[in-house]
């Protein structure tokens, strides 16, 4: 599974970041034990048995380079891994401590940092579990140990040695504690946050879903009536008193293009309430993609200028698919622009070798700040009609299932802005598709 859906990170990398904090937490711990035993035993002269303690400390590293080698390659790391990980501290936390003094060495409070983080990151039958090893531990080393034999220079009282000690493991515990814990609910936020955003996506899906199965009925209903006035209108096109009379001949003209329309807006609204690419796709150029579509909006609204700005070089026009559903976002676009302004309407076009763009700024009122921050969501319109607020809805959705996003801003001057960013690759020509069309 990708860790990406929908343009956002997957929910299984939250695990994979706090596996990375382990394994970064492990490290830290490695070195500060290394350090400490090779200290201790030769810099303070303490009687250690120091290749068991290393032999130990290689184990560590040995769990710290699999358990990097598992993060490389793993898309998800499982509950049952980080409580087999934290256990594995635990053993090797007792069995240090046992060669050092057992439970008079202050750093026996380091069982409490891995209690909290196996709190924090596992579920409550194995964090329950953690803890009861760590108390298990704790028991063993009161009952036995191998004792500390301290040099005579070191001989200022136990109970001293004992209370510093038990400082520098207490500053160590709180300030590894603090780092790591914040950095891990840091990423549970954001794991949170992005399942949230998938239940949101997968609602949306499923409104998207069921206004597909009415769009799908109603163009089974619509086409059989559309069929039969198109029948009837051809005959009349052939009576001679249609065919001699201007004026019918223009009426009949008007009405049969009326009925394409007619027949147009099904296929578009079939197309726009799921379809990521329609069917039939014609292989064409960016620019000459672009003038159609113009062409044709325009056509239908001749009341409403339209002002195309292609930012794009002239030397660079990338072979792409028309993509029917993409034609049918900008439509949206540019038609909720005309409802709002009466006014024109700029259409910029960029694009560069990876991404494209397309920018539609209109001079009417702007979106009111509750919209902008419920961009996309179903019936939320200004428009004041029922079922309205489906124009972004389905604008929003498309672009998404093209891998792109739609972003809107009011303008300083007046108007509002809507732009679609998509990454070139959705709709460029491919190698296949070549083919396909030959």
């Amino acid at each position: 599974m990708s860790d990406r859906i929908g343009g956002e990170r997957s929910p299984h990398r939250a695990g994979r970041d706090n596996f990375r904090q382990l394994i970064m937490l492990r490290w830290l711990a490695v070195s500060g034990q290394l350090v400490t035993i090779l200290v201790v035993a030769f810099g303070m002269g303490v009687a250690l048995p120091v290749l068991p303690m290393v032999a130990i400390v290689g184990l560590l590293v040995a769990l710290n380079l699999a358990s990097t080698a598992r993060l490389a390659r793993a898309a998800g790391i499982r509950n049952a891994e980080i409580f087999g990980g934290l256990l594995f501290d635990v053993l090797a936390l007792t069995a240090l401590l046992y060669l050092s003094g057992g439970a008079t060495n202050p750093f026996v409070s380091l069982f409490l940092l891995q209690v909290v983080l196996g709190a924090i990151l596992l579920d409550t039958r194995s964090a329950w579990a953690l803890a009861g090893a760590a108390a298990a531990g704790f028991l063993l080393l009161v009952v036995t140990h191998h004792s500390l034999v301290l040099p005579e220079s070191f001989h200022i009282g136990l109970f001293d040695l004992y209370i510093l000690g038990a400082l520098v493991s207490f500053v160590l515990v709180a300030v590894l504690l603090v780092f790591f814990v914040t950095r891990i609910n840091a990423n549970l936020r954001a794991r949170d946050a992005r399942l949230a955003a998938m239940r949101q996506q997968a609602a949306e899906e499923d409104h998207i879903v069921r206004m597909g199965l009415l769009a799908s009925g109603a163009a089974h209903e619509l086409g059989t009536p559309l069929a039969l006035v198109s029948v009837v209108l051809g005959d009349w096109a052939k009576m001679p008193d249609f065919a001699d009379d201007p004026e019918k001949a223009e009426d009949l003209r008007e009405m049969q293009a009326a009925l394409a329309r007619c027949k147009a807006i099904v296929t578009g609204v079939l197309t726009s309430a799921g379809e990521a690419r329609g069917e039939n796709p014609a292989v064409t150029t960016l620019s000459a993609f672009v003038d159609e579509l113009v062409e044709e909006w325009r056509a239908q609204n001749s009341g409403c200028p339209l002002i195309l700005r292609d930012r794009a070089s002239s030397d660079d026009d990338p072979d792409i698919v028309s993509d029917a559903a993409l034609k049918q976002v900008i439509w949206n676009v540019l038609d909720n622009a005309r409802d709002a302004a009466r006014k024109a309407i700029v259409l910029v076009v960029e694009h560069d070798d990876e991404s494209l763009a397309f920018e539609v700024r209109d001079e009417g009122p702007g979106f009111a700040p509750e919209m902008l921050a419920q961009l996309g969501r179903p019936y939320h319109s200004t428009k004041g009609r029922p079922g309205g607020g489906l124009g972004l809805f389905l604008v929003t959705n498309v672009m998404r299932k093209l891998g792109g996003r739609v972003s809107a801003r009011n303008r300083a001057g007046g108007g509002a802005v809507v732009r679609l960013d998509l990454p070139l690759a959705a709709i460029a020509l491919r190698r296949e598709e070549t083919d396909d069309a030959r």
